[in-house]
């Protein structure tokens, strides 16, 4: 089933926030599985990018434009040998929902409960909101 993530993508040109379609599979039917699924998709992704050699690192000026409009210019190559672990990074995924520093969208209307039932039809587009917290002064 495919739906639509919303991402975090600054730039003029573009809009604030970039839909990415992801392959979910049918068995999906909470929130808790929901964001477990997208976090195991997103680490496989991360790992299978692994360590690559450039002989000549260099970027073009289209890649630094296009990096630009991302938000951040960069190789996107991974310097570390360490492989990212779905199952950790999963139970931060629902710690942080949890905490309340995460919040989830789909078609505009908030999901709450981890383990409330929830329909996803095709072409359902989702939001995840990650809140930050600001520091300073009043004064």
């Amino acid at each position: 089933m495919k739906i639509y993530i919303q991402m975090k993508a600054a730039g003029k040109r573009k809009p604030v926030l970039d839909p990415v379609p992801y392959e979910l599979p049918d068995h999906v039917s909470t929130l808790r599985e929901f964001l477990t699924e997208l976090v195991r998709m997103e680490v496989e992704r991360y790992n299978e990018k692994g360590k690559d050699v450039q002989v000549v690192p260099y970027l073009t000026k289209e890649e630094i434009e296009d990096h630009a409009e991302a938000g951040k210019v960069g190789f996107g190559r991974i310097y570390s040998e360490k492989r990212a672990d779905a199952e950790k990074a999963s139970e931060n995924a629902l710690q942080c929902f949890e905490d309340g520093l995460v919040r989830v969208f789909q078609n505009e209307q908030e999901l709450k409960e981890l383990d409330a039932p929830i329909q996803i039809r095709e072409e359902d587009g989702f939001t995840l909101i990650r809140l930050t917290f600001l520091a300073g002064r009043l004064w």
